[in-house]
């Protein structure tokens, strides 16, 4: 990726709803040099969409807690099919498997507290294959969902 390529980036990532013509405008390209380049992002995979990102609490979802899941079983099909449970519950909004411990990382919107607390005690925990599931309440986003970094950092 070059400069053009970088800036492109930088500014889908802070309006993806931009259009081609003010994109070319902004990076300082024409309208079809722009357009080929956007492709050519998406094509490789640098831009793999876009989307709509709603505020949780104004959508309706005022309690969020981050929650690690330990496994009792690692084996292949026990993390596979914890995956694909995961991925299946839709207040989820965030999963990731972690070197270590613990196992998975989860990021959870619900409702309410109350809300939470049904869904851990009749779904979390009873995941199989799951050990322990700890969670935390999120007080506030500190640094809120964004963008990559304008590039990556080289080491010294």
């Amino acid at each position: 990726m070059d400069e053009i390529d970088w800036q492109i980036l930088a500014e889908l990532q802070e309006d993806g709803r931009l259009s081609i013509t003010d994109l070319a405008a902004r990076v300082g390209l024409s309208v079809s040099p722009c357009h080929r380049r956007v492709r050519a992002l998406e094509e490789t995979g640098v831009i793999r969409g876009y989307r709509a990102v709603p505020d949780p609490a104004a959508a309706g979802f005022g309690f969020e807690a981050v929650v690690f899941v330990y496994m009792a079983r690692t084996d292949k099909d026990t993390v596979v099919d914890l995956e694909s449970r995961l991925a299946a519950i839709p207040e989820i909004i965030e999963a990731e498997r972690l070197f270590g411990e613990p196992d998975f990382l989860l990021r959870i919107v619900t409702a309410s507290l109350e809300t939470y607390q049904a869904l851990y005690d009749e779904v979390l925990t009873a995941l199989p294959g799951v050990e322990k599931v700890r969670s935390t309440i999120v007080m506030r986003h500190v640094v809120a969902e964004r963008g990559l970094p304008a590039r990556p950092r080289q080491a010294p």
